[in-house]
């Protein structure tokens, strides 16, 4: 009998999954396996948590979807607190694993965590699972990836199109004797629960089956896509934007399952330049991170540890308490919500790196904690991006946050929303 031992990290769902399809087609039994990595939880000392409550809720909330999930599949699923190595060896001498599948991450965290599983010498597989193309694919060679995001567009456009989605593999052969584990409390990784603000302008759920809901929901049933390019800068309201993100961040949606219904919408209502615009921005996404995957551990800039104790501006800028109306709007919603706008987000982040002279590492440590939708590459691409020293440099980016409240926020409906509760 040949046992292959999944291992997810942001894949948490069944379609388009190359390396469930792939151990569900090869193996007599598949193991899923998922880690709390220690590195991420129960540290005491910082002055926020890496990963804070309500990102882990919403991956409880993944985990508990995709547990139901593969049980139609008759995998169980497997889950530790500790470290990926410890967790694998563990199962590996309780049920011999031939072989590890997994979707392959171009972060160094997690490139560093696939370089611990070598010493188990465990055969080890990767796929690509999490990107709109395969690196075979591109039209260049890695290391000659544009450094601008048009140029990268351009080549991408006028020559490949992303590969249709796969639905959800048929089940092993045989039933595991391996029981599923139950998903720990947010107590149990050091967290304590927090609600999501009743102003929020969407309270979303985790799993594959709510990112499912929620891509029909915005294509067919609303068919706000067909106005997203005009809306997509908008502040209130759940459907001024998609909202993919907090299902992508963790791989509850694929981005090619995306685009493979974006073009389904196309044919059935037709297309214009808001369908094409969502593509754009999955391009965005592709794009930070095939830099990830270009430069290592260069693309982070060295992050900062995480301090005990911050200075006294920074918590200011953190906690919405700067004093400019239109950052603090946004900051109280990131705090009190876990999202924020893309364009709260440009503006909140030029006003610390510009006006505060504040180092932007920390401002990404912030947003890794606080935000639910947190994408280590979006992240880290815009961060740099907009302090100068990260893809398609042109200097620092600098917002006018007065004339940007006044264009984006004219009648002070947003800031009234967050400030004046």
């Amino acid at each position: 009998m040949k046992r292959i031992l999944l291992w997810f990290r942001n894949d948490l769902r069944l379609h388009d999954n190359p390396a469930l399809r792939a151990a569900c087609a090869q193996a007599d039994e598949v193991i899923a396996y998922y880690c709390f990595d220690s590195q991420y939880f129960g540290d005491k000392k910082s002055a926020f948590p890496r990963i804070g409550a309500r990102r882990t809720q919403f991956i409880l909330e993944s985990l508990q979807d995709l547990k139901e999930s593969l049980a139609f599949l008759n995998i169980p699923l497997q889950i530790s607190i500790g470290t990926p190595k410890d967790g694998i060896q563990a199962l590996h001498q309780n049920f011999p694993i031939d072989a590890v599948f997994y979707s392959e991450e171009f972060a160094y965290e997690e490139i560093r965590q696939t370089e611990a599983l070598k010493s188990l010498t465990i055969p080890l597989r990767s796929f690509v699972s999490n990107q709109l193309f395969e690196l075979a694919e591109l039209p260049f060679p890695l290391y000659k990836l544009p450094r601008g995001f048009t140029t990268f567009r351009k080549k991408l456009e006028a020559a490949i199109s992303p590969a249709a989605a796969f639905p959800p593999p048929p089940a092993p052969q045989s039933i595991s004797p391996v029981h599923s584990t139950p998903l720990p409390s947010l107590i149990a990784l050091g967290l304590r629960p927090d609600a999501i603000d009743e102003r929020a302008a969407l309270k979303p759920r985790g799993g594959e089956k709510e990112g499912l809901k929620r891509l029909k929901a915005y294509l067919f049933g609303s068919q706000n896509i067909s106005q997203y390019k005009e809306t997509r800068n908008g502040m209130i309201g759940p459907d001024y934007s998609s909202k993919f993100s907090f299902w992508l961040a963790n791989g509850s949606l694929s981005p090619r399952k995306i685009y493979q219904e974006i073009k389904s919408y196309e044919v059935q209502f037709g297309a214009n330049e808001s369908t094409y615009w969502l593509y754009f921005e999955l391009l965005w996404r592709e794009f930070f991170r095939l830099n990830a995957a270009k430069k290592g551990a260069n693309f982070f800039q060295m992050p900062l540890a995480y301090h005990s104790s911050v200075d006294a501006q920074f918590e200011k800028w953190r906690q919405g308490k700067t004093g400019h109306p239109f950052i603090d709007a946004n900051m109280r919603e990131l705090a009190l919500t876990g999202f924020m706008s893309n364009r709260g987000r440009q503006n909140v982040a030029s006003y610390l790196i510009n006006n505060l002279k504040g180092d932007w590492r920390l401002g990404a440590a912030w947003f890794e904690s606080a935000l639910i939708d947190y994408d280590v590459y979006s992240n880290y691409g815009n961060w740099t991006y907009l302090a100068g020293n990260g893809n398609d440099p042109r200097g620092q980016r600098s917002f006018n946050i007065d004339s940007q409240q006044e264009r984006y926020d004219p009648k002070g409906d947003y800031v009234n929303l967050w400030l004046n509760f």
